[in-house]
């Protein structure tokens, strides 16, 4: 397969999943944008700049999903992100969403996926250090 191929299709899975990648790394801790740029990148192997991730996080901030306050204990003051209870209930149902999806895909004959080797009923799929739980 083509090396261009394989990268184009990790960036459309990872940017389908952007939303939950992101409210998964707010789950473990809060962040700046910055610090969500440089965990995606290290950790999927994909580049979203800022012109992706504030506007995604200004959505989110928007809909109730985060909550964002000024740390201006810093050399350079920075907008903090946080997960926030109707941000873990979304993270909660997307996830339980993907793993129906994943669970479908494995058992129905007819769709001709090999993921059962890389998923099982609840497990954590591991890229670098960061884990996106899956399937």
């Amino acid at each position: 397969m083509n090396n261009n191929y394989q990268k184009e299709t990790q960036t459309k899975l990872t940017k389908g999943l952007l939303d939950m990648i992101i409210l998964q790394y707010l789950d473990k801790e809060s962040m700046h944008g910055y610090q969500l740029i440089t965990k995606i990148r290290k950790g999927f192997g994909v580049y979203f700049g800022p012109s992706t991730v504030y506007p995604l996080l200004g959505l989110m901030e928007k809909k109730g999903y985060v909550k964002s306050a000024w740390n201006m204990n810093t050399e350079r003051p920075r907008k903090v992100y946080k997960l926030t209870n109707e941000g873990k209930t979304v993270l909660s149902f997307t996830e339980s969403s993907l793993n129906l999806i994943c669970k479908n895909m494995v058992t129905d004959s007819e769709i001709r996926i090999q993921a059962a080797p890389l998923i099982s009923a609840r497990s954590t799929l591991q890229r670098g250090n960061s884990p996106l739980t899956v399937c």
